[in-house]
């Protein structure tokens, strides 16, 4: 079993929005974003995936398909397959956020 302090495996970088891997397995991941102010994860979609963002701190401005919404720690929103889905830090300070994603879009099927 690997147990994780999740706030010490924060990583902030002034050039982009950082990813930090937690766990991942053939069948979901669980990553760290890691957002300065300003910072963005620009639009996408997953056509397979659904994605999860956790607010764990700061002010995230999450948009789902045409919809944005303004969360803040405890706060959590799906971004269902298909639908295009980014994040942004909207506020003052640092944002991070849990993210999960299942399945693993980076796992091939095998058929």
């Amino acid at each position: 079993m690997l147990n994780l302090e999740v706030f010490k495996q924060r990583i902030f970088s002034k050039e982009k929005m950082r990813k930090v891997n937690l766990f991942e397995t053939s069948n979901f991941f669980c990553d760290l974003y890691c957002l300065v102010p300003g910072q963005s994860q620009k639009p996408h979609k997953h056509d397979e995936a659904d994605k999860i963002y956790y607010v764990l701190e700061g002010e995230a401005i999450i948009q789902v398909g045409k919809e944005e919404q303004v969360c803040s720690a405890g706060q959590m929103v799906l971004a269902p397959a298909g639908e295009e889905h980014g994040v942004r830090n909207g506020g003052r300070g640092n944002l991070t956020l849990l993210v999960i994603m299942a399945p693993n879009p980076n796992v091939r099927k095998t058929s």
